[in-house]
């Protein structure tokens, strides 16, 4: 490579290898501030079952008109494993285990709705996992039924599941459709055979193909697909291809991850030959090349691992600022309250985050004695509040309007962050950041280091300095 590399067409200014170097750094995707990793065991049930009430007093109290919630629901369950893997996962090929799953999430709806009220407005529903294909359509529709008859889903809404494309078919589409789904996101990785068998994840692109189209004749609103770069035996050359093929079937949005090959958390990844992933240098072309080929294609790059089409509404929420970010990543919808249920789903009602068992074992058990499965959470002090606003301004916005933040929180900025603006002297060298009289901004070429800028306002980060529980930014 040059010496100078990096980014499209679409931003003037390069940036040397020296300073792509020194931001390649390990760092949190701030899906929440603080981090998921300062959630604390001393925050159980009882504290959420107070945040639950009192959103559900402050709903009465406004004639039912709080902002709608997000609701997210995760499904732990794969027939078999993708070596790259990091998500909570059981791996079994044995269905039946989906009855006792879907009752437990019966029973933790219900303690949910008893604090909340039932039919509270819901305007973004997402089921993850895991796989929640794993599911057959009678008990999607069921688990859907179960959530319809507690929450009142609102028109216009964001409704989306996850996809294993291996587990679908145009019959299975059609269904998901009448149940309500407008959103679906395919777990594609990469395209390359020899690829998707390093990582045991084998999908032809033809079987991909079929699928899309057919989404597309069931009117789905938005199809967004999954790739992941830096993966074993993946080159500059067979990335390539696998862009050319993605941008073929026109995903109206694209969510690009870099592979974080951490064996020694995720045993799944002890199968990957370490030998056989593509170089630091390799990883970076090969996302330049996926900057470039995408935003030649009509995609905006919204932030972070994201694109979307030109006319797509993520698209246009961040050219209006009106980008906003939860745990499920970039959203158009408010800053919303988010309920997860299921097994390890994080959740946050008002200044408070939860986190729900881990384990199935723990998960069931809790809910057996009639408590919510919340093993650790935090109440977000003041000075939290103050950096999450600062953080996902620089997330969302791409700027920080100092004014704002001073109202709010009635407060001098440059001198609570004094030492935070020292720190972004570099990032305003290296033309990642301007100052400006009355904020913070990030230019156009700072939106590719968006993570490391945010990290300078992150209090617990700048005190431990630890970052090595978290991927690298590139």
């Amino acid at each position: 490579m040059s010496e100078q590399v990096l980014i499209s067409k679409h931003t003037a200014p390069l940036i040397s290898r020296e300073v792509l170097t020194r931001l390649d750094v390990a760092g949190p995707r701030y899906t929440s501030y603080p981090t998921a990793d300062r959630f604390v065991e001393a925050f159980g049930p009882t504290h959420y079952v107070q945040a639950l009430a009192q959103r559900g007093e402050g709903a009465g109290a406004m004639g039912g008109a709080a902002t709608p919630l997000s609701v997210y629901v995760h499904v732990p369950f794969c027939e078999s494993v993708c070596y790259y893997c990091a998500c909570n996962k059981v791996i079994t090929k044995h269905h039946e285990r989906a009855k006792e799953y879907l009752e437990a999430l019966r029973t933790e709806i219900d303690l949910v709705v008893a604090q909340i009220g039932r039919g509270q407005a819901v305007s973004q529903l997402h089921l993850g996992g895991g796989s929640p294909t794993f599911l057959s359509d009678d008990e999607l529709e069921w688990l859907l039924g179960a959530l319809q008859s507690s929450f009142r889903f609102v028109p216009g809404g964001e409704y989306s599941i996850e996809i294993d494309p291996r587990t679908i078919d145009a019959g299975r589409l059609k269904r998901l459709a009448a149940m309500g789904f407008n959103r679906l996101s395919f777990g594609v990785q990469d395209f390359d055979p020899q690829v998707q068998q390093a990582v045991h994840r084998v999908q032809p692109y033809a079987q991909v193909a079929e699928l899309m189209a057919q989404a597309r004749l069931e009117g789905f609103d938005s199809i967004n697909m999954d790739l992941i770069y830096g993966l074993p035996k993946q080159t500059s050359e067979s990335f390539a291809r696998t862009l050319s093929q993605v941008v073929a079937l026109k995903p109206d949005r694209i969510a690009l991850y870099a592979y974080a090959h951490l064996p020694q958390r995720f045993k799944p990844q002890r199968r990957i030959d370490a030998e056989a992933l593509p170089s630091g240098a390799d990883k970076i072309g090969m996302l330049s090349a996926a900057i470039n080929t995408f935003g030649e294609q009509g995609y905006d790059y919204i932030g972070m691992d994201h694109f979307a089409l030109h006319k797509d509404s993520l698209a246009l929420a961040k050219r209006q600022g009106r980008l906003h970010r939860n745990f499920q990543g970039y959203s158009t919808h408010p800053d919303s309250d988010l309920i997860g249920l299921g097994v390890s789903s994080i959740g946050r009602v008002g200044a408070h985050y939860c986190q729900n068992a881990k384990t199935l074992d723990e998960y069931y058990d809790a809910l057996r004695r009639g408590e919510l499965p919340i093993v650790r959470g935090l109440t977000l002090s003041r000075d939290d509040l103050v950096r999450r606003s600062v953080i996902m301004a620089i997330m969302c916005q791409g700027r920080v309007d100092i004014e704002s933040i001073e109202l709010s929180y009635l407060l001098d900025f440059r001198q609570y962050f004094e030492t935070e603006l020292r720190l972004l002297e570099p990032f305003v060298e290296s033309g990642l950041v301007q100052m400006e009289s009355d904020g913070v901004r990030v230019t156009d070429l700072g939106w590719y280091f968006v993570r490391a800028i945010a990290m300078v306002f992150d209090r617990h980060l700048q005190a431990d300095k630890t970052v090595e529980r978290f991927s690298r930014i590139i």
